[in-house]
């Protein structure tokens, strides 16, 4: 008799993250603290950067070159992704001062930082996917230095397409399953507490 996956992988949802830790209607009261939304500001500007550069793929190069309405959403690609890592590193700081990897969370840790060098290819991909004499100068400085590097040979920054197709696809791809996982585990685990107030670190007064 076939094994059913479906109900299998259905018991072992509902065994690691129950109902209540998915869609809680209650949270702990430090998670009212701004540290929090650092989070989940970076994920909203996640979501406008895949919408516009979602938008900017499909009319190409041509258009947000030349349309205004292509310059628009070229901007709007621009400033969502400065709001992304702007949100990031505050996110990634207050994380790590918060000591986030406490309570078997190692792997939510891991997860982020594995996200944020995967932002900074896709980032630096982006740059080179302009199609403008800026990304043409940063690929030659790129290759340049790759070549130093002794991996020139893997991958082609003056190739365009390689370069474009990894930037809209793969990377993003990566992304949304690095992504897909935090969040898991950030469910699972739910948010990391503040750390304890050390009495014995208290400044004495008199």
């Amino acid at each position: 008799m076939s094994k059913n996956w479906t109900r299998s992988l259905r018991k072992w949802l509902q065994r690691e993250i129950p109902m209540e830790h998915l869609l809680p209607d209650t949270l702990p009261k430090y998670v009212n603290s701004y540290v929090y939304l650092f989070g989940v500001l970076t994920l909203a500007a996640f979501v406008w950067i895949i919408l516009s550069g979602t938008i900017l793929a499909i009319f190409g190069p041509d258009w947000w070159h030349v349309s205004p309405v292509g310059h628009f959403f070229n901007s709007l690609h621009f400033w969502s992704i400065q709001s992304f890592f702007f949100f990031m590193i505050l996110h990634l700081w207050a994380q790590f001062l918060m000591a986030s990897w406490r309570g078997g969370r190692h792997y939510t840790w891991i997860g982020g930082w594995l996200m944020f060098l995967v932002s900074i290819l896709a980032g630096f991909t982006g740059y080179l996917s302009q199609n403008n004499f800026d990304a043409q100068w940063i690929a030659v400085q790129g290759k340049d230095a790759m070549n130093a590097a002794g991996i020139g040979g893997f991958f082609n920054l003056l190739n365009f397409g390689q370069m474009y197709s990894m930037h809209i696809f793969v990377l993003p791809l990566v992304l949304v399953l690095l992504l897909g996982g935090h969040l898991f585990l950030i469910r699972k685990h739910g948010v990391v507490e503040p750390l304890p107030i050390d009495s014995k670190s208290e400044v004495r007064q008199g």
